[in-house]
Protein backbone atom coordinates (compact mmCIF):
# COMPACT_ATOMS: atom_id res chain seq x y z
CA UNK A 1 0.00 0.00 0.00
CA UNK A 2 1.49 3.23 -1.07
CA UNK A 3 0.79 7.08 -1.49
CA UNK A 4 2.51 9.81 -2.87
CA UNK A 5 3.44 12.55 0.19
CA UNK A 6 2.55 15.74 -2.15
CA UNK A 7 -1.24 14.01 -1.85
CA UNK A 8 -0.88 15.19 2.05
CA UNK A 9 0.57 18.42 1.35
CA UNK A 10 -2.26 19.55 -0.71
CA UNK A 11 -5.02 18.27 1.84
CA UNK A 12 -3.05 20.66 4.43
CA UNK A 13 -3.54 23.65 2.33
CA UNK A 14 -7.22 23.42 1.71
CA UNK A 15 -7.82 21.84 5.24
CA UNK A 16 -6.62 25.14 6.33
CA UNK A 17 -7.97 27.68 4.75
CA UNK A 18 -11.13 25.94 4.59
CA UNK A 19 -10.79 26.47 8.39
CA UNK A 20 -9.62 29.79 8.28
CA UNK A 21 -13.09 30.62 6.14
CA UNK A 22 -14.94 28.58 8.42
CA UNK A 23 -14.21 30.00 11.56
CA UNK A 24 -15.42 33.61 9.80
CA UNK A 25 -18.37 32.17 8.77
CA UNK A 26 -19.34 30.74 11.78
CA UNK A 27 -19.16 33.81 13.95
CA UNK A 28 -15.95 34.47 14.49
CA UNK A 29 -14.81 38.42 14.25
CA UNK A 30 -12.38 39.59 11.30
CA UNK A 31 -11.70 38.23 8.33
CA UNK A 32 -9.80 34.89 7.25
CA UNK A 33 -6.85 36.63 7.38
CA UNK A 34 -7.20 38.41 11.23
CA UNK A 35 -8.03 34.99 12.33
CA UNK A 36 -5.15 33.58 10.94
CA UNK A 37 -2.90 36.62 13.07
CA UNK A 38 -4.32 34.87 16.19
CA UNK A 39 -3.08 31.32 15.11
CA UNK A 40 -0.29 31.03 17.85
CA UNK A 41 0.91 27.35 17.11
CA UNK A 42 0.66 24.14 14.89
CA UNK A 43 0.99 20.86 15.84
CA UNK A 44 1.59 17.93 13.32
CA UNK A 45 -0.16 14.36 13.63
CA UNK A 46 0.11 11.84 10.98
CA UNK A 47 0.02 8.06 10.56
CA UNK A 48 2.76 5.79 11.97
CA UNK A 49 5.47 3.67 10.18
CA UNK A 50 5.39 5.09 6.42
CA UNK A 51 8.39 5.30 5.11
CA UNK A 52 8.83 8.86 3.40
CA UNK A 53 12.02 8.80 1.12
CA UNK A 54 13.76 12.04 0.21
CA UNK A 55 16.74 13.80 -1.75
CA UNK A 56 18.91 16.18 -1.05
CA UNK A 57 15.89 18.75 -1.24
CA UNK A 58 13.44 17.25 0.71
CA UNK A 59 11.62 16.34 -2.22
CA UNK A 60 9.89 12.92 -1.86
CA UNK A 61 11.96 10.29 -4.49
CA UNK A 62 9.17 7.43 -4.83
CA UNK A 63 5.46 7.25 -3.13
CA UNK A 64 5.97 6.53 0.33
CA UNK A 65 5.34 2.96 1.68
CA UNK A 66 1.97 2.73 4.27
CA UNK A 67 1.87 1.22 7.57
CA UNK A 68 -0.76 -1.29 6.19
CA UNK A 69 1.84 -2.46 3.42
CA UNK A 70 2.75 -5.90 4.02
CA UNK A 71 4.99 -6.73 1.03
CA UNK A 72 7.63 -6.74 3.59
CA UNK A 73 6.82 -9.29 5.64
CA UNK A 74 10.13 -11.18 4.78
CA UNK A 75 12.23 -8.39 5.78
CA UNK A 76 10.62 -7.84 8.67
CA UNK A 77 11.86 -11.49 9.70
CA UNK A 78 15.36 -11.05 8.72
CA UNK A 79 15.23 -7.60 10.91
CA UNK A 80 13.33 -9.16 13.85
CA UNK A 81 16.36 -12.13 13.59
CA UNK A 82 18.98 -9.56 13.54
CA UNK A 83 18.00 -7.27 16.10
CA UNK A 84 16.87 -10.11 18.49
CA UNK A 85 13.43 -8.42 19.03
CA UNK A 86 9.98 -8.38 16.65
CA UNK A 87 9.98 -5.81 14.37
CA UNK A 88 7.01 -6.39 12.22
CA UNK A 89 6.43 -5.76 8.52
CA UNK A 90 4.19 -2.24 8.92
CA UNK A 91 7.31 -0.57 10.68
CA UNK A 92 9.15 1.38 8.98
CA UNK A 93 12.51 -0.61 9.06
CA UNK A 94 11.71 -3.11 6.57
CA UNK A 95 9.99 -0.58 4.26
CA UNK A 96 13.59 0.32 3.82
CA UNK A 97 15.35 -2.75 3.31
CA UNK A 98 12.68 -3.40 0.92
CA UNK A 99 13.40 -0.58 -1.18
CA UNK A 100 17.21 -0.53 -0.68
CA UNK A 101 17.28 -4.27 -1.92
CA UNK A 102 15.05 -4.37 -4.65
CA UNK A 103 14.61 -0.68 -5.79
CA UNK A 104 18.78 0.33 -5.70
CA UNK A 105 18.68 3.20 -8.30
CA UNK A 106 15.80 4.51 -5.85
CA UNK A 107 17.87 3.80 -2.41
CA UNK A 108 20.82 5.77 -4.27
CA UNK A 109 18.68 9.05 -4.71
CA UNK A 110 17.74 8.96 -0.98
CA UNK A 111 19.19 11.51 1.21
CA UNK A 112 16.94 11.35 3.93
CA UNK A 113 14.58 8.91 5.28
CA UNK A 114 11.28 10.61 7.65
CA UNK A 115 8.00 9.50 8.75
CA UNK A 116 4.96 10.85 7.45
CA UNK A 117 4.66 13.72 10.41
CA UNK A 118 8.07 14.23 9.91
CA UNK A 119 7.96 15.07 6.33
CA UNK A 120 4.78 17.71 7.12
CA UNK A 121 6.99 19.59 9.46
CA UNK A 122 10.05 19.23 7.16
CA UNK A 123 7.31 21.11 4.76
CA UNK A 124 6.12 23.59 6.97
CA UNK A 125 9.36 24.57 8.62
CA UNK A 126 12.30 23.38 5.99
CA UNK A 127 14.02 21.41 8.32
CA UNK A 128 14.16 17.82 8.84
CA UNK A 129 13.57 16.31 12.70
CA UNK A 130 12.13 14.16 14.58
CA UNK A 131 10.48 12.85 17.64
CA UNK A 132 10.81 9.57 20.02
CA UNK A 133 7.19 8.65 20.21
CA UNK A 134 6.56 8.25 16.38
CA UNK A 135 9.76 7.53 15.86
CA UNK A 136 9.92 4.29 18.56
CA UNK A 137 7.43 3.26 15.75
CA UNK A 138 10.27 2.70 13.05
CA UNK A 139 12.24 -0.05 14.25
CA UNK A 140 15.46 1.58 14.61
CA UNK A 141 15.22 3.84 17.29
CA UNK A 142 17.08 3.15 20.60
CA UNK A 143 14.92 1.29 23.46
CA UNK A 144 15.17 3.36 26.43
CA UNK A 145 16.06 6.79 24.37
CA UNK A 146 15.70 9.72 26.34
CA UNK A 147 15.59 13.57 24.47
CA UNK A 148 18.84 14.91 22.92
CA UNK A 149 20.26 11.50 23.48
CA UNK A 150 23.83 11.50 20.92
CA UNK A 151 23.14 8.12 20.17
CA UNK A 152 19.39 7.62 19.57
CA UNK A 153 19.55 5.01 17.52
CA UNK A 154 20.34 1.60 17.04
CA UNK A 155 24.07 0.68 15.90
CA UNK A 156 22.72 -1.53 12.99
CA UNK A 157 21.95 1.09 11.25
CA UNK A 158 23.77 -0.03 8.25
CA UNK A 159 23.01 -3.16 8.28
CA UNK A 160 19.26 -2.49 8.01
CA UNK A 161 19.55 -0.73 4.68
CA UNK A 162 23.04 0.73 3.17
CA UNK A 163 23.79 4.49 4.08
CA UNK A 164 21.31 4.50 6.54
CA UNK A 165 23.18 5.97 9.33
CA UNK A 166 23.58 9.08 7.22
CA UNK A 167 19.85 9.67 5.85
CA UNK A 168 17.95 9.02 9.36
CA UNK A 169 17.06 12.47 11.42
CA UNK A 170 17.91 13.72 14.42
CA UNK A 171 15.91 13.25 17.29
CA UNK A 172 14.10 16.52 19.15
CA UNK A 173 11.59 17.01 21.92
CA UNK A 174 7.95 16.57 21.48
CA UNK A 175 6.26 18.56 23.70
CA UNK A 176 8.26 21.63 22.81
CA UNK A 177 8.40 24.38 20.14
CA UNK A 178 11.51 23.32 18.02
CA UNK A 179 10.55 25.10 14.57
CA UNK A 180 8.86 27.66 13.27
CA UNK A 181 6.91 28.18 10.22
CA UNK A 182 8.64 29.26 7.54
CA UNK A 183 7.19 31.92 4.61
CA UNK A 184 6.57 29.47 1.87
CA UNK A 185 4.68 27.48 3.84
CA UNK A 186 2.65 30.19 5.56
CA UNK A 187 1.76 31.98 2.38
CA UNK A 188 0.60 28.75 0.45
CA UNK A 189 -1.93 28.14 3.97
CA UNK A 190 -2.74 31.62 4.59
CA UNK A 191 -0.73 32.11 8.15
CA UNK A 192 1.84 34.32 9.21
CA UNK A 193 5.62 33.42 9.32
CA UNK A 194 6.94 31.94 12.11
CA UNK A 195 4.39 30.83 14.23
CA UNK A 196 5.63 28.33 16.62
CA UNK A 197 5.42 24.28 15.50
CA UNK A 198 5.99 21.92 18.40
CA UNK A 199 7.31 18.28 17.62
CA UNK A 200 4.06 17.05 16.89
CA UNK A 201 3.64 12.75 16.83
CA UNK A 202 2.07 9.76 15.20
CA UNK A 203 -1.57 9.78 15.18
CA UNK A 204 -1.57 7.15 18.20
CA UNK A 205 0.45 9.52 20.26
CA UNK A 206 -1.60 12.72 19.80
CA UNK A 207 -4.75 10.77 19.95
CA UNK A 208 -3.18 9.82 23.53
CA UNK A 209 -3.09 13.81 24.45
CA UNK A 210 -6.33 14.10 23.00
CA UNK A 211 -8.60 11.52 24.52
CA UNK A 212 -6.62 12.12 28.10
CA UNK A 213 -4.87 8.77 28.04
CA UNK A 214 -1.79 11.01 29.73
CA UNK A 215 -1.76 9.22 32.88
CA UNK A 216 -2.14 5.26 34.40
CA UNK A 217 -5.50 3.58 34.22
CA UNK A 218 -7.03 4.80 31.10
CA UNK A 219 -6.77 2.83 27.58
CA UNK A 220 -7.92 4.71 24.30
CA UNK A 221 -9.24 2.15 21.52
CA UNK A 222 -9.21 3.77 18.45
CA UNK A 223 -11.91 2.19 15.88
CA UNK A 224 -10.96 3.09 12.21
CA UNK A 225 -9.37 1.47 9.36
CA UNK A 226 -7.13 0.18 11.75
CA UNK A 227 -7.59 -0.76 15.50
CA UNK A 228 -5.78 0.29 18.05
CA UNK A 229 -5.55 -0.22 22.14
CA UNK A 230 -3.15 1.81 23.83
CA UNK A 231 -2.19 3.61 26.98
CA UNK A 232 -0.02 5.72 29.17
CA UNK A 233 2.92 4.28 31.31
CA UNK A 234 5.49 5.66 33.69
CA UNK A 235 7.55 2.71 32.80
CA UNK A 236 8.57 0.90 29.64
CA UNK A 237 5.97 -2.16 29.55
CA UNK A 238 7.88 -4.93 27.91
CA UNK A 239 6.50 -7.81 25.79
CA UNK A 240 8.40 -10.75 25.15
CA UNK A 241 5.68 -11.69 22.35
CA UNK A 242 5.93 -8.55 20.42
CA UNK A 243 1.82 -8.88 21.05
CA UNK A 244 1.92 -5.40 22.97
CA UNK A 245 4.53 -2.57 21.11
CA UNK A 246 6.65 -0.80 23.48
CA UNK A 247 6.45 2.94 22.17
CA UNK A 248 6.85 6.15 23.26
CA UNK A 249 5.28 8.81 24.35
CA UNK A 250 4.85 12.22 22.59
CA UNK A 251 4.21 13.55 25.62
CA UNK A 252 5.35 13.84 29.40
CA UNK A 253 3.02 12.47 32.04
CA UNK A 254 1.55 14.41 34.91
CA UNK A 255 5.32 13.26 36.71
CA UNK A 256 6.79 15.41 34.28
CA UNK A 257 8.70 12.01 33.47
CA UNK A 258 9.34 11.08 29.44
CA UNK A 259 6.30 8.52 29.16
CA UNK A 260 5.77 4.80 27.17
CA UNK A 261 2.80 4.27 25.00
CA UNK A 262 2.28 0.89 25.10
CA UNK A 263 0.34 -0.42 22.20
CA UNK A 264 -1.61 -2.89 20.30
CA UNK A 265 -2.73 -2.32 16.72
CA UNK A 266 -4.86 -4.46 14.28
CA UNK A 267 -5.17 -4.14 10.59
CA UNK A 268 -8.31 -5.15 10.00
CA UNK A 269 -11.37 -3.06 11.90
CA UNK A 270 -14.35 -1.09 10.55
CA UNK A 271 -12.93 -2.16 7.02
CA UNK A 272 -14.27 -5.67 8.13
CA UNK A 273 -17.71 -4.46 9.12
CA UNK A 274 -17.53 -1.88 5.32
CA UNK A 275 -17.18 -5.55 3.79
CA UNK A 276 -20.70 -6.82 5.39
CA UNK A 277 -22.28 -3.96 4.50
CA UNK A 278 -21.09 -4.15 0.64
CA UNK A 279 -21.73 -7.41 0.80
CA UNK A 280 -25.29 -7.23 2.19
CA UNK A 281 -25.99 -3.75 0.04
CA UNK A 282 -27.31 -2.15 3.63
CA UNK A 283 -25.70 0.80 5.49
CA UNK A 284 -24.51 0.05 8.92
CA UNK A 285 -27.49 2.08 10.70
CA UNK A 286 -30.09 -0.34 9.29
CA UNK A 287 -27.23 -3.33 10.24
CA UNK A 288 -26.56 -2.18 13.70
CA UNK A 289 -30.18 -1.40 14.51
CA UNK A 290 -31.21 -5.32 13.18
CA UNK A 291 -27.90 -7.20 15.12
CA UNK A 292 -29.16 -5.43 18.13
CA UNK A 293 -31.60 -8.46 18.24
CA UNK A 294 -29.61 -10.85 17.56
CA UNK A 295 -28.47 -12.51 20.61
CA UNK A 296 -24.69 -12.20 21.65
CA UNK A 297 -22.13 -14.87 20.57
CA UNK A 298 -24.61 -15.23 17.05
CA UNK A 299 -25.65 -18.52 18.07
CA UNK A 300 -21.83 -19.91 17.84
CA UNK A 301 -20.85 -18.07 14.73
CA UNK A 302 -17.28 -16.73 15.14
CA UNK A 303 -15.91 -14.43 12.95
CA UNK A 304 -11.60 -14.26 12.93
CA UNK A 305 -11.29 -10.91 10.73
CA UNK A 306 -8.07 -11.20 9.28
CA UNK A 307 -9.22 -10.13 5.67
CA UNK A 308 -6.08 -8.58 4.91
CA UNK A 309 -3.30 -10.72 6.98
CA UNK A 310 -3.14 -9.43 10.53
CA UNK A 311 -0.53 -7.18 12.41
CA UNK A 312 -1.14 -8.67 15.64
CA UNK A 313 -0.88 -11.61 16.36
CA UNK A 314 2.06 -11.53 13.19
CA UNK A 315 -0.14 -13.26 10.40
CA UNK A 316 0.63 -11.09 7.22
CA UNK A 317 -0.78 -13.69 5.28
CA UNK A 318 -3.57 -15.04 6.87
CA UNK A 319 -7.26 -14.75 5.60
CA UNK A 320 -10.41 -14.23 7.43
CA UNK A 321 -12.45 -17.45 8.81
CA UNK A 322 -15.63 -18.02 9.59
CA UNK A 323 -16.97 -20.66 11.35
CA UNK A 324 -20.33 -22.14 13.11
CA UNK A 325 -22.01 -21.12 10.18
CA UNK A 326 -25.86 -21.96 10.50
CA UNK A 327 -28.09 -23.25 8.07
CA UNK A 328 -29.17 -19.42 6.68
CA UNK A 329 -27.01 -16.75 7.36
CA UNK A 330 -28.87 -13.50 8.00
CA UNK A 331 -27.18 -10.50 7.41
CA UNK A 332 -27.52 -8.66 11.14
CA UNK A 333 -26.17 -11.74 11.89
CA UNK A 334 -23.04 -11.36 10.21
CA UNK A 335 -22.86 -7.75 10.98
CA UNK A 336 -23.26 -8.39 14.30
CA UNK A 337 -20.48 -11.80 14.26
CA UNK A 338 -18.09 -9.32 12.48
CA UNK A 339 -18.00 -6.83 15.60
CA UNK A 340 -17.68 -9.16 17.78
CA UNK A 341 -14.57 -11.01 15.60
CA UNK A 342 -13.08 -7.55 15.37
CA UNK A 343 -13.77 -6.90 19.82
CA UNK A 344 -12.26 -9.96 20.62
CA UNK A 345 -9.49 -9.10 18.30
CA UNK A 346 -9.20 -5.72 20.07
CA UNK A 347 -9.46 -7.53 23.27
CA UNK A 348 -6.62 -9.62 23.43
CA UNK A 349 -4.38 -6.25 23.67
CA UNK A 350 -6.24 -5.28 26.64
CA UNK A 351 -5.92 -8.74 28.33
CA UNK A 352 -2.67 -8.87 27.65
CA UNK A 353 -1.72 -5.62 29.19
CA UNK A 354 -3.63 -6.58 32.26
CA UNK A 355 -1.02 -9.61 31.99
CA UNK A 356 1.86 -6.96 31.93
CA UNK A 357 0.44 -5.50 35.03
CA UNK A 358 -0.92 -2.29 33.54
CA UNK A 359 -3.90 -1.27 35.44
CA UNK A 360 -7.20 -0.97 33.08
CA UNK A 361 -9.68 1.22 35.13
CA UNK A 362 -11.93 2.63 31.62
CA UNK A 363 -11.51 2.17 27.86
CA UNK A 364 -12.21 5.54 25.79
CA UNK A 365 -13.55 4.97 22.66
CA UNK A 366 -12.33 7.37 19.64
CA UNK A 367 -12.55 6.99 16.03
CA UNK A 368 -14.77 7.23 13.10
CA UNK A 369 -16.90 4.22 14.51
CA UNK A 370 -16.87 5.37 18.28
CA UNK A 371 -20.08 6.67 18.03
CA UNK A 372 -22.00 2.85 17.31
CA UNK A 373 -23.43 2.37 20.51
CA UNK A 374 -24.21 -1.42 19.67
CA UNK A 375 -20.02 -1.18 19.15
CA UNK A 376 -20.02 0.23 22.85
CA UNK A 377 -21.68 -2.28 24.41
CA UNK A 378 -19.74 -5.64 22.87
CA UNK A 379 -16.70 -3.86 23.91
CA UNK A 380 -17.27 -3.46 27.26
CA UNK A 381 -18.55 -7.25 27.39
CA UNK A 382 -14.97 -8.54 25.96
CA UNK A 383 -13.06 -5.56 28.16
CA UNK A 384 -14.58 -6.27 30.79
CA UNK A 385 -14.75 -2.92 32.57
CA UNK A 386 -16.67 0.60 31.41
CA UNK A 387 -15.95 1.98 27.93
CA UNK A 388 -16.84 5.79 27.28
CA UNK A 389 -16.74 7.69 24.46
CA UNK A 390 -14.85 10.76 23.91
CA UNK A 391 -16.86 13.80 22.95
CA UNK A 392 -14.30 15.07 20.01
CA UNK A 393 -13.72 11.69 18.27
CA UNK A 394 -11.27 13.63 16.21
CA UNK A 395 -8.37 13.25 19.18
CA UNK A 396 -5.54 12.82 17.04
CA UNK A 397 -5.85 16.60 15.62
CA UNK A 398 -7.16 17.35 19.18
CA UNK A 399 -4.09 15.83 20.61
CA UNK A 400 -1.89 17.60 18.65
CA UNK A 401 -3.43 20.82 18.91
CA UNK A 402 -2.60 20.39 22.73
CA UNK A 403 0.74 19.31 22.84
CA UNK A 404 1.38 22.64 20.37
CA UNK A 405 -0.68 24.71 23.18
CA UNK A 406 0.90 23.31 25.86
CA UNK A 407 4.10 23.75 24.15
CA UNK A 408 4.09 27.56 23.51
CA UNK A 409 2.98 27.53 27.31
CA UNK A 410 6.51 26.55 28.59
CA UNK A 411 4.54 23.13 29.80
CA UNK A 412 6.96 20.10 29.33
CA UNK A 413 3.58 17.82 29.95
CA UNK A 414 0.32 17.93 27.89
CA UNK A 415 -1.22 15.50 30.70
CA UNK A 416 -2.68 19.21 32.34
CA UNK A 417 -4.06 20.75 29.54
CA UNK A 418 -5.31 17.15 28.17
CA UNK A 419 -7.39 16.30 31.60
CA UNK A 420 -8.88 20.43 31.19
CA UNK A 421 -9.87 20.03 27.98
CA UNK A 422 -11.12 16.43 27.24
CA UNK A 423 -14.64 16.03 27.59
CA UNK A 424 -16.48 12.70 27.92
CA UNK A 425 -19.93 11.68 27.03
CA UNK A 426 -22.27 11.03 29.68
CA UNK A 427 -23.26 7.77 28.34
CA UNK A 428 -21.13 4.84 29.88
CA UNK A 429 -20.95 1.22 28.70
CA UNK A 430 -20.92 -1.67 31.56
CA UNK A 431 -19.89 -4.83 31.02
CA UNK A 432 -22.34 -7.07 31.66
CA UNK A 433 -21.71 -10.05 34.58
CA UNK A 434 -24.77 -12.09 32.76
CA UNK A 435 -22.78 -12.33 29.91
CA UNK A 436 -19.49 -13.05 31.36
CA UNK A 437 -19.42 -16.58 30.90
CA UNK A 438 -20.32 -16.19 27.40
CA UNK A 439 -17.83 -13.48 26.45
CA UNK A 440 -15.41 -16.21 27.92
CA UNK A 441 -15.90 -19.08 25.64
CA UNK A 442 -16.31 -16.40 22.91
CA UNK A 443 -12.27 -15.75 23.51
CA UNK A 444 -11.85 -19.61 24.00
CA UNK A 445 -12.87 -20.21 20.64
CA UNK A 446 -11.43 -17.33 19.40
CA UNK A 447 -8.04 -18.03 20.39
CA UNK A 448 -8.70 -21.79 19.33
CA UNK A 449 -8.63 -20.42 16.32
CA UNK A 450 -5.95 -17.83 15.50
CA UNK A 451 -3.65 -20.58 16.80
CA UNK A 452 -4.38 -22.92 13.65
CA UNK A 453 -3.62 -19.85 11.41
CA UNK A 454 -0.38 -19.54 12.66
Amino acid sequence: MEQHPTIWIDAIQRAVRAALADAVAGGVAGTAALVADRVRGIGVSGQQHGAVLLDAALEPVRAAKLWCDTSTAAEAREISAELGRTVPAGFTAPKLRYVARREPSVWEQVRHVALPHDYVNAWLSGDLFTEAGDASGTGYLREGVLRGSEDPYVGALDDIAAGLSEKVPRVLASNAVVATLRKSAADALGLREGIAISGGGGDNMMSAIGSGATRPGVVTCSLGTSGTVFAYSAEPLDDPTGAIAAFRSSSEGENREPGHLPLLCIMNCTSVLNEVCDLTGKGHGELTLAAEAVPPGCDGMLFVPYLVGERVPDLPNARGRLVGIPGSIQAAALYRAAMEGVSLSLGLGVDRMRELGLGVDEVRLVGGAAGNWLWRSVLADVFGCPVRLVVETETAAMGAALQVASAVAGDPSSDAMSQRVVALADEVAEPSSDRSELVAEMKRRFAAEVKTLS
